[in-house]
C-alpha cells in the first residue's frame, strides 16, 4: 500500500524474524559471543531479556553458526511436566519411544543412549528451550540431571535456556543452585540506546530498499520514538510501521508530530475499548475466523480512515486533578480515552464506576497518586525508570497477598461486559477498598463487590537499586550489595554496614532475619520482594491506606 510511496521494496518494520533485517548492536554481538563460547564449553548457557529485546534474533544467529555435526532439539513451548518435555525432546531428535505409555526412566535412558551414539560419531547434541521462565523448578532440576552424562573432557548435552527476566529469579532458588552453578555463560539483553535506535531504524529502511534521501524519520522523531518505546526493537517496529502508514495517508514525505502522536495512540491501544464494545452507530460485525493477513488489512484500513478523515472520539480528552488534591479545577490532558458507560453485549448494564478501561491511563493515575513526574507523551513505566523506579506485575489468589505487598496498585478486572479493564486501589480497611476512578475521584468499594471482577493480576511500582537486574545471593558483589548493606545499617542504627563489597555471611543472616520478620521466605536471597519490603521499612515507598472510613 505505502511501500512504493517511500521507495520501499517490502515491509521494513515487520515483527516477524527475518535474517535479512538482522541488526546486531554491540550488546547483541557480545551476547552471541557468550552463547557460542558456552555451547562449545558444554553444560548450560542462558540468555535473558525483556520481551522484544531481540532474544529470538540472537538465537537465530546462534543456530546459523553451529557446526554441521550438530544435532539440536528446539523446545518452543515448555511443558508442564518432565515426561511431556522428554517426549518433545525425543520427537525433535527423531528418537523412537513407546508413545502409548511413555515412562520417564525409559525416555531418559533412550535419550542418553542417543547422546552416547552421537558422541561416538563426533556429533554435538544441543537442547534449546525458549520461554524457559515458564518451567517449574522440578522440571529444571530433571533437565540438569540430563547433563550428568559426560566424558572426561566434555558434557554430552549442551543446554541453552532462553527466557524473560523472571528466569534469573527462578534460577536463584536454593534448590536450583546446582543448575545455576553449571551455567558457563549467561547474558542479559537490555533495550537499545538512542544512537542504536537510530541506526536500527536506518538499517531496516536500507535493507527494504529506501533511498537515503527519502528517509522520513527526522532526528527529532527518532528521539520521540526512542522515548516512547524505551529502545525495545519490537515496539520500535510496531510504532514505525504505524507512522509510515500515517505519513502515506497524509501524503507527507516526512513524519511530523501530528502523525507520530496519532500512531502512538494506536500503539498504546487507547481505542481498544471502543473496538471491543461496538456502539449503536457502528456497522454490524461478522464474528468468525479471519486470517492474520485479513486482520492486518482491516487494522490498516481503520487507521487510514482515522488519518484521512480526522475522525475523533468524544472521550479523547480526560481530566487531571491538580497535584494539590483540589478537584475543583481540573486541567485537560490527552493520555487516553475513557468510556465508563460502554454498552454491554448482554444488555444495558453499565461498567462499575471505579473501572478504567485503558491500562496506560490506570498506570498514569497510579503514578500521579504516587507523586511521580510523568508526561502523556511517553509510556509511564519508561518515565519512572529514569526516576529510579521500576514497574512490576504479579498475581495473587486472595486479598492477603495485596495487603502483604502493601502499596497502591492497578488491578486487572473482567468487567460485566466480559472485557479486560483496570482499577486503581490505594487502600484496604476491613472489608472495603479505597479506589481512584478515571476522573481522579476517590471511592470506597466493598471487597465483596470488587473480588468477583478481579483476575488476581496486579501492577505496581517500586524503588529499584540502580544496577539491580537479578536476585543476589551469598558471594555476589556490586553496587546493589553495597546499597543494601548501607540500608540495613540505617535500619539498625549502626555506624557501619555489615559489608562494603561482597555479599557475605553476616549480610545473608541479616537478610534471613528480615525476611522472617516480614513473613517472607527466609532464603537469604536479595530478590525483588525483599528489596520492596526493605524500601517499605525505610519509608521509601507509599503504603496502602488502612484507615479511610
Amino acid at each position: 500500500m505505502y511501500h512504493n510511496y517511500f521507495g520501499l521494496k517490502e515491509q521494513a518494520f515487520s515483527i516477524a524474524v527475518n535474517p535479512r533485517y538482522l541488526y546486531m548492536s554491540q550488546q547483541h554481538k557480545e551476547a552471541l559471543a557468550h552463547l557460542l563460547y558456552g555451547v562449545k564449553e558444554g553444560g548450560f548457557v542462558m540468555l535473558s531479556g525483556e520481551v522484544g529485546t531481540g532474544k529470538t534474533t540472537i538465537i537465530r544467529c546462534l543456530l546459523e553458526q553451529l557446526p554441521e555435526n550438530t544435532e539440536i532439539a528446539i523446545v518452543l513451548n515448555p511443558m508442564s511436566n518432565i515426561k511431556e518435555l522428554l517426549c518433545t525432546i525425543c520427537d525433535e531428535l527423531g528418537i523412537a519411544y513407546n508413545r502409548e505409555n511413555p515412562q520417564t526412566k525409559n525416555l531418559t535412558d533412550t535419550l542418553q543412549q542417543r547422546l552416547l551414539d552421537n558422541h561416538k560419531q563426533g556429533k554435538n547434541t544441543i537442547l534449546l528451550i525458549d520461554e524457559a521462565q515458564l518451567l517449574s523448578a522440578e522440571v529444571l532440576e530433571q533437565i540438569r540431571l540430563l547433563t550428568n552424562l559426560e566424558t572426561s573432557t566434555k558434557k554430552l548435552l549442551q543446554i541453552v535456556l532462553v527466557g524473560q527476566p523472571e528466569l534469573n529469579e527462578l534460577l536463584a532458588q536454593p534448590r536450583l543452585r546446582q543448575l545455576s552453578q553449571r551455567i558457563t555463560a549467561r547474558f542479559h539483553l537490555t533495550p537499545l540506546t538512542l544512537d542504536e535506535t537510530e541506526r536500527y531504524i536506518n538499517h531496516r529502511l536500507s535493507v527494504a530498499g529506501m533511498p537515503k534521501d527519502k528517509n522520513p524519520f527526522t532526528p527529532r522523531i527518532i528521539k520521540q520514538i526512542y522515548r516512547f518505546t524505551g529502545g525495545i526493537p519490537r515496539m520500535i517496529n510496531v510504532l514505525c510501521e504505524r507512522t509510515l502508514i500515517g505519513a502515506y495517508g497524509h501524503n507527507k514525505s516526512q513524519i511530523d508530530n501530528k502523525i507520530f502522536n496519532m500512531a502512538r495512540k494506536e500503539v498504546e491501544g487507547h481505542r481498544q475499548s471502543q473496538i471491543n464494545a461496538p456502539s449503536q452507530q457502528a456497522p454490524y460485525i461478522l464474528y468468525g475466523t479471519l486470517s492474520a493477513s485479513a486482520l492486518i488489512g482491516l487494522g490498516i484500513i481503520y487507521f487510514m480512515l482515522q488519518l484521512i478523515f480526522g475522525q475523533s472520539h468524544p472521550n479523547d480528552n480526560i481530566t487531571y486533578a491538580p497535584r494539590n488534591g483540589d478537584n475543583s479545577a481540573p486541567r485537560s490532558s490527552s493520555l487516553s480515552p475513557s468510556n465508563p458507560t460502554a454498552p454491554s453485549l448482554g444488555g444495558n448494564r453499565s461498567m462499575p464506576s471505579f473501572e478504567i478501561p485503558d491500562k496506560i491511563k490506570a498506570q498514569a493515575i497510579l503514578f500521579e497518586y504516587l507523586k511521580f513526574e510523568i508526561s502523556p507523551d511517553t509510556h509511564p513505566c519508561w518515565q519512572i525508570n529514569t526516576q529510579g523506579h521500576h514497574c512490576g506485575e504479579t498475581k495473587f489468589e486472595t486479598w492477603k497477598g495485596v495487603k502483604s505487598l502493601n502499596r497502591p496498585i492497578v488491578l486487572t478486572l473482567i468487567n460485566p461486559n466480559k472485557f479486560n479493564s483496570h482499577a486503581v486501589l490505594i487502600g484496604i480497611q476491613d472489608k472495603h477498598a479505597l479506589m481512584i476512578d478515571g476522573e481522579r475521584k476517590q471511592k470506597i468499594i466493598t471487597l465483596d463487590k470488587l473480588g468477583p471482577l478481579w483476575t488476581g493480576e496486579v501492577f505496581y511500582a517500586w524503588k529499584k537499586p540502580k544496577d539491580f537486574s537479578e536476585p543476589l545471593v551469598y558471594g555476589d558483589k556490586g553496587e546493589t550489595v553495597i546499597e543494601v548493606a548501607a540500608q540495613f545499617a540505617l535500619l539498625d542504627a549502626q555506624t557501619s554496614p555489615l559489608t562494603k563489597k561482597r555479599f557475605n555471611i553476616a549480610l545473608r543472616d541479616r537478610v534471613k532475619l528480615f525476611q522472617r520478620e516480614h513473613n517472607l521466605k527466609d532464603d537469604g536471597i536479595l530478590g525483588e520482594r525483599t528489596l520492596m519490603k526493605l524500601n517499605e521499612s525505610l519509608g521509601l515507598s507509599t503504603p496502602l491506606k488502612l484507615n479511610f472510613q
